[in-house]
């Protein structure tokens, strides 16, 4: 059985994405990584689950640092996401 999952609002699709390039910017880019990464977030359209894409790249503590930063939609997006 395929899941289809209904994309978020723009709004919390654009918290998400501002969210992880914020992590993603302190990172070094001494090697074009964090470059690399921020590219590949803003190629990503608002469709099905795609937002879970912004969170699901980092590791756990880094997925901490996202909720702290997040909306209480977000957060809430998130939780039903997971």
């Amino acid at each position: 059985m395929a899941y289809h999952f209904k994309a978020p609002s723009q709004e919390i699709f654009d918290n998400m994405k501002e969210v992880a390039i914020s992590i993603w910017k302190t990172y070094d880019d001494e090697y074009g990584y964090r470059t690399e990464k921020i590219e590949r977030i803003e190629s990503i359209a608002n469709i099905q689950d795609n937002a879970m894409t912004f969170y699901r790249m980092f590791d756990y503590k880094n997925q901490a640092i996202f909720r702290e930063k997040s909306s209480d939609e977000v957060i809430k997006y998130i939780a039903t996401h997971s």
